[in-house]
Formats: structure tokens, C-alpha cells, sequence
């Protein structure tokens, strides 16, 4: 299954491509529509593994819609690369794709996607938990139809650590190895917003908001550079080996690897919201990045297939559509009827992913800011350098600054 961590990865090759695309066309979507008179072809990209059961999402869209065609392909380079993909020639590309949520500001403002409808606003909003809309939201209109939920939560052997253990990071490393990667920004810059600071503002969409060249930043600095020297801190690049050979007893990693920890633990197998950690003397929440998948309509469409590509995006991120995606990838869904089905409520995994979604004090949407590319960067040597200890503690004030500072640019 996909996984957040190949956003920064693909990330970081878009801005090139941009600058070859006209903008698109400036007016909203096309409405969707119940009529079975939609007419259209379509093409629709998703994730290699992911072609099977969309087909089965497809067939299920043409017993309502039978006169729109639709192909349904796998994604040049993958889902987490869309804003590459699309950008190299969106007249090319397909007309309804899957995109994680952080990339939807700075498509919008390429011209490659337009705002939904007023109509299909209305029923994102009203079938959706409202975080779901928050993050397809930019400048305060929807780009895309959301379909599931995706953050990252601890997977622990129950033989060896207790319900209880696992709510600090104290009590997790004081019984039990953590096996972690802190080359990994993905999963280790949110200890700067557990310290207090903000990523491009409280609204994840201001240029100047990022507040992390302060007492709060050097703060985070220094509980990463303490992880060291914690002998139950695992540094590695393939933690669920080290579950699999009992050298570890927990990690954090998202619900697009739920199956293979189930897998390899077994009866073992207990998953948990993030713990707490002590970070200036104080506990705080560990918070994570929440990201939205969803799908986004491109706005280089031909007229005569715009209703149907939108009827398309809106039918396959429905309730049965999430469930049925549910179902065949592990992926948390964020229909409201879909998160309160005994299904999902009976599901451990995705008890703890709502939990960190549901709160802003366990988690923060990714930013749609295009500044992310430059985020993704120069946030994993920030961080590796403050554990290695390459970056000495007499550094981090000038490192966060520096860091600040270039996140913090006009592209």
C-alpha cells in the first residue's frame, strides 16, 4: 500500500515541470449528477495495486452510469507523484487521478485542477468528517473528493509491552526497544509541533507562519538529540525486521503496513493512538501528519467528458466506494456513516488512526503550501543531524533560522 513517506520523495522533482503547463480553466468543476443520461469517457488513474478493486468501484459506477466509459489505468509513477505526473502534459493525463491532499494547493495554483461545485461542495461536506474537507480545501474552496484517512499510530508486540506502557514514550522505552528511523521527516518533525510551533501558521496555509527558530524548536532539537543515547531507541531503516525478529517490540508506522504487522506478530499484535513524550521537562502528545487521499478532477478535461469525470470522482469516493477500498487496502475511510460502521469500529487499526485524525492535539493536515517541496528537503538533515549529533546543540538556533528562512520563500 501507498505510504506518506513517498510524498516528500516525490516531492522534490515538481518544480520543474510546472513552469511548462498554461493555466487551466478558472471556473468550478462541472456538477455531478444522479441522471443515468451522463454521457462521457473517462480515463481514471490510481496506484498499481490498487487497478483490481477499482475496477470491481467501476463496474459498480456504470450499473447507475452505464454511458460513460471509463478506463481505469495505473499512475505513471504512482499516486504520491501526481502533481509530477499530470504537470508534464495535463492535456495527456488522466481525467480523474488520485492525489494525497498535500499537493492540491499548489495544483490549484497551477491550473491544473479547478474548485468542486457548489453541489459537490455540498455533499463532500456533508458526508465527510469535516477534516477530510479541511484538507482538500484551498483558499477556502474544495479541489478534490476524499476518500480516506492516513495517519501514522504505534504497532507494538503485546508480550512485552502493556496498554499502559505504550501511553509515554517513557514507558515504551523503559520496558521495550523501539524500532524508528530518524532519517524519516515524515515521522519525526511533528515532535516540532508537539513542542508548540507551527508549520506555515495555525492554518497550514500562510507563507510566513512557520515559528520554529525559537526556545520551542531548540527544545525539540534537543529531545531528538537525547534519543541517542536511549539504548531502547532503534535507529533503522527496516523496522518491521527488527518486529520480526523480536529485537524490537514497537514502531511507528501508518495503517498501508497494518497487514504486514499483523502478519508478524500475529496474537501479538496491538496498535495504539501515538504516546506522549517529554519534551522541556513537560509531557506532551506526539503528534503525527494527517494526510487526505483523495481525487481531483483535471481541469484540461474536454468539455463533453467535464459531468462525467466529476459524476466519477464523486461516485468512487462514496460510502460503499470507501468500504470497498477499505476492505481490499486497509485504507481508513472518512464517510461518516463508513467510520461509525460496526466495521470500522471493530477494527483496532482504525480506532487508533481516528483517534490521531480526530484531535488536533495528536495531529496536523499536511500542508498543501508548493513551499513543501523545499519542507521535505531540508527538514531530514535538520532532524538526523540533531540525533546523529552531527549538528552540536550550540547550532540549533542557527540551523532553525536557516531552516525557517527557506521554507519560508516565494517559489
Amino acid at each position: 500500500m501507498k505510504t506518506w513517506k513517498k510524498v516528500m520523495l516525490g516531492s522534490v522533482t515538481l518544480l520543474a515541470s510546472m513552469a511548462l503547463v498554461a493555466c487551466g480553466k478558472s471556473s468550478s468543476s462541472t456538477d455531478t449528477s444522479s441522471s443515468k443520461e451522463v454521457t462521457g469517457t473517462v480515463k481514471l488513474w490510481v496506484d498499481t495495486t490498487q487497478v483490481p478493486y477499482y475496477k470491481t468501484i467501476v463496474k459498480n459506477f456504470n450499473k447507475e452510469y452505464p454511458k460513460v466509459k471509463v478506463a481505469v489505468t495505473q499512475s505513471p509513477n504512482g499516486s504520491a507523484n501526481a502533481k509530477t505526473d499530470v504537470g508534464k502534459d495535463p492535456a495527456k493525463a488522466a481525467d480523474v487521478f488520485e492525489v494525497p491532499n498535500d499537493q492540491l494547493g499548489s495544483m490549484a495554483d497551477q491550473g491544473y485542477i479547478n474548485p468542486l461545485s457548489p453541489a459537490s461542495t455540498k455533499t463532500v461536506k456533508a458526508n465527510n468528517v469535516s477534516v477530510a474537507a479541511k484538507a482538500v480545501e484551498w483558499n477556502n474552496k474544495l479541489y478534490a473528493y476524499p476518500f480516506a484517512e492516513q495517519a501514522q499510530t504505534l504497532y507494538y508486540n503485546k508480550s512485552k509491552l502493556s496498554a499502559e506502557d505504550v501511553k509515554t514514550w517513557d514507558g515504551i522505552t523503559a520496558k521495550g526497544v523501539i524500532a524508528t528511523d530518524f532519517t524519516n521527516a515524515y515521522n519525526y518533525y511533528p515532535v516540532f509541533l508537539s513542542a508548540g510551533t507551527n508549520l506555515y501558521g495555525t492554518d497550514g496555509e500562510t507563507l510566513k507562519g512557520t515559528n520554529v527558530a525559537n526556545a520551542k524548536g531548540v527544545a525539540a532539537m534537543t529531545w531528538l538529540a537525547q534519543q541517542k543515547a536511549n539504548k531502547n531507541v532503534m535507529q533503522t531503516s527496516n523496522a518491521l525486521n527488527q518486529l520480526k525478529s523480536g529485537a524490537a517490540a514497537a514502531t511507528l508506522d501508518g495503517p498501508w503496513n497494518s497487514a504486514n504487522i499483523k502478519k508478524i506478530l500475529g496474537k501479538n499484535f496491538a496498535v495504539a493512538p501515538y504516546p506522549t513524550v517529554n519534551i522541556n521537562g513537560k509531557q506532551v502528545q506526539l503528534k503525527a501528519f494527517l494526510g487526505i487521499e483523495a481525487f481531483a478532477v483535471n481541469s484540461h478535461t474536454s468539455t463533453k467528458n467535464q459531468k462525467a469525470a466529476a459524476t466519477l470522482a464523486e461516485y468512487i469516493t462514496n460510502k460503499k466506494s470507501q468500504l470497498i477500498v477499505y476492505k481490499n487496502s486497509g485504507q481508513i475511510p472518512v464517510d461518516k456513516d463508513a467510520q461509525a460502521s460496526d466495521t470500522i469500529t471493530s477494527d483496532p487499526v482504525a480506532k487508533a488512526v481516528m483517534t490521531m485524525s480526530k484531535s488536533s492535539d495528536h495531529s496536523i493536515i499536511m500542508p498543501k503550501m508548493a513551499q513543501m517541496a523545499t519542507f521535505w528537503n531540508l527538514s531530514a538533515p535538520l532532524i538526523n543531524g540533531a540525533y546523529t549529533g552531527s549538528i552540536k546543540s550550540s547550532q540549533y538556533m542557527d540551523k532553525l533560522q536557516t531552516f525557517q528562512d527557506a521554507i519560508s520563500k516565494e517559489n
